[in-house]
């Protein structure tokens, strides 16, 4: 195995605590692959900068990736350190993903202020969310409690709940994991039933394409994370799918063979569809789902 580049690297994240926590994952792993000098630089993107905008009414796709990926494109940065579930459908041209460092809890969470899980809570109870996908699987299989709208990074939510502004929140599950916050979670929901974003747990390193950074990232890769996320992304891809789409699809390798679940949220229902295949063709197995969707 070749050794990775030596010379200084430049890590692009954003600034909210558990970015930077994942920034600090990826020096990890880069510097254990062989890498040498690592430094960061700290980027805001259009999502940090319109925090009191609702997500929808953002235009356009890559709010939290845009702003990185043209630290790459002007050369102020090397690598690029993304929560994967919030990479766009296309990257910028010129740019790929190098890897995929390990993965971690992929499933969605709730935090309660009263420590209850969510069919525990009274009867219209709140529970914020950004997101489309939460939002919609809550109605269809929690009807007993509501979403309401609530944007912001990790710890603004966790006060915004302790303030008692709703009863409870939906969070990723490797984002508590990762700041040490994992014993708030009341319930870790089932990733059959509520079926996680694509990619998410998974921190992508994305670079110019065919550079010596690019050599250096693959190093420290995880390929059956590459596998996996790359047959959810093709879920999301194969159906036109942005940040906006209420869809959920998660993949894990079980007795050697690739396992695929996904889920829709259309039109207050939820459209499922499984299959299995071989781990060569991570692409051909998400679009057969993707197909089986639409």
């Amino acid at each position: 195995m070749p050794a990775a580049d030596t010379s200084t690297l430049r890590l692009a994240t954003r600034g909210s605590a558990l970015a930077l926590r994942q920034a600090a994952l990826a020096a990890h792993a880069l510097q254990a692959a062989g890498s040498g000098d690592l430094e960061t630089l700290v980027v805001r993107t259009e999502g940090d900068r319109r925090t009191n905008a609702p997500i929808d009414q953002l235009e356009g796709q890559g709010w939290f990736t845009a702003d990185l990926e043209r630290s790459l494109l002007d050369g102020r940065a090397d690598v690029a350190v993304h929560s994967a579930k919030d990479l766009p459908s296309a990257l910028a041209p010129g740019l790929s993903i190098a890897a995929y460092l390990a993965r971690a809890d992929a499933r969605d969470g709730v935090v309660t202020a009263s420590g209850r899980p969510l069919d525990e809570l009274s009867p219209g109870a709140t529970v914020g969310t950004s997101s489309a996908r939460r939002a919609g699987f809550l109605a269809a299989l929690y009807p007993g409690v509501r979403a309401v709208p609530m944007r912001g990074n990790v710890d603004t939510r966790l006060r915004k709940l302790d303030a008692g502004e709703v009863d409870a929140l939906l969070l990723a599950c490797a984002g508590l994991d990762r700041l040490s916050l994992g014993h708030r979670f009341a319930q870790r929901l089932d990733a059959h039933e509520f079926v996680p974003s694509p990619a998410q747990g998974a921190i992508a390193l994305e670079t110019v394409s065919d550079s010596a950074a690019s050599r250096a990232c693959a190093l420290a890769g995880d390929a059956t994370t590459r596998i996996a996320v790359t047959a959810e992304r093709a879920v999301l891809i194969g159906l036109g799918g942005g940040c906006l789409m209420p869809l959920g699809a998660w993949a894990r390798i079980e007795d050697g063979r690739l396992v695929l679940v996904a889920a829709l949220v259309v039109e207050g229902a939820v459209r499922r569809a499984e299959a299995s295949g071989g781990i060569e063709d991570p692409v051909g197995l998400g679009e057969m789902v993707a197909a089986r969707l639409r």
